[in-house]
């Protein structure tokens, strides 16, 4: 058992390793919950169960949700059904690996947790404010990663809708028909048994497509989740000790300097001149996309929101 919380801190560790991070806490939410969900009804204690997911999933009740504005952000990383985690994070990992190789671990982030949030808002508005839903949601519960999940996936598609998964039994398919399809039957099970979860999808795949366009215009709508993303990562930071020296200015200096560098190649790669988009696109028409480095990658995304 220690071995696996070894492997866990050790992922958590590694640089550039944002997506795995993102599916193991999902993971661990999905376990415990599991745990409580087991020993709450062998206890004979299920009101402490329900009443831990009423606070991690998002009510229908606009009242309701006022006095728990929390669940907007809990809700995208707790599941209660194995196949639906499951899901979850494998359409998390396919299409989050080309956002986090294009754009950085960064946006991947930020496009995460802002598809959850749009889901979430879509859900609460068209639950209150069309007729139809109300009658539908009255006392249901929202909880999942899929408007999450299909946000990163529109994302993807918006950004790079020619790309090619290669699927079982039907081969080589690009990606924006993959997540067109999706798209397609959310919006055809709006009106099912899970008509709330499919409309939340419908808000993630929203915040996906504006998200990338946005971004290629320049505006990027994630900066507020970088900020807090920055301010809980350095709560944790441990603080190095002050030493008093005759250099300490300089050393001071040399310090901040190193982390400025570090900090500005970690948040954005270098803008290309047109020699290096040249010989990127000529790789490209060599080898293909696949062929790209990660920073590569990023220089051909910059270049485009240049032009």
């Amino acid at each position: 058992m220690s071995g696996l919380f070894d492997d866990f801190r050790n992922e958590f560790s590694k640089p550039n390793n944002t997506l795995v991070q993102l599916i193991l806490v999902n993971t661990v939410v999905y376990l415990a919950v599991v745990i409580l969900y087991v020993s709450s009804h062998v206890l004979g204690a299920t009101d402490i169960y329900r009443l831990v997911i009423s606070n991690l999933a998002i009510p229908t009740s606009i009242n309701v949700f006022i006095h728990k504005p929390w669940t907007l952000l809990t809700h995208i990383f707790a599941h209660e059904e194995i196949f639906h985690i499951l899901f979850n994070m494998l359409f998390l990992y396919w299409f989050g690996r080309l956002i986090d190789e294009y754009l950085g671990s960064r946006r991947l982030v930020g496009l995460y947790v802002m598809g959850g949030i749009a889901g979430g808002l879509f859900f609460l508005a068209i639950c209150n404010l069309v007729p139809y839903f109300q009658n539908q949601a009255v006392g249901t519960q929202m909880l999942g990663a899929s408007a999450a999940a299909l946000s990163v996936a529109v994302g993807a598609a918006t950004l790079l809708p020619n790309y090619t998964f290669h699927l079982l039994f039907f081969g080589p398919v690009r990606i924006k028909y993959i997540v067109f399809f999706f798209v397609v039957l959310s919006f055809a099970q709006s009106v099912g048994p899970n008509a709330g979860g499919n409309i939340a999808h419908l808000g993630g795949a929203f915040m996906g497509f504006f998200y990338v366009k946005l971004l290629q215009n320049g505006t990027d709508l994630g900066r507020p989740i970088y900020w807090v993303v920055d301010g809980w990562s350095n709560l944790f930071k441990p603080k190095p000790a002050v030493k008093v020296s005759y250099r300490q200015r300089s050393s001071a200096s040399a310090q901040g300097s190193v982390y400025a560098s570090a900090g500005s190649s970690a948040s954005s790669v270098s803008t290309p001149d047109q020699d290096e988009v040249d010989t990127i696109l000529d790789k490209i028409s060599r080898s293909g996309y696949e062929s790209l480095t990660r920073e590569e990658k990023q220089k051909l995304f910059r270049a485009s929101q240049r032009n």
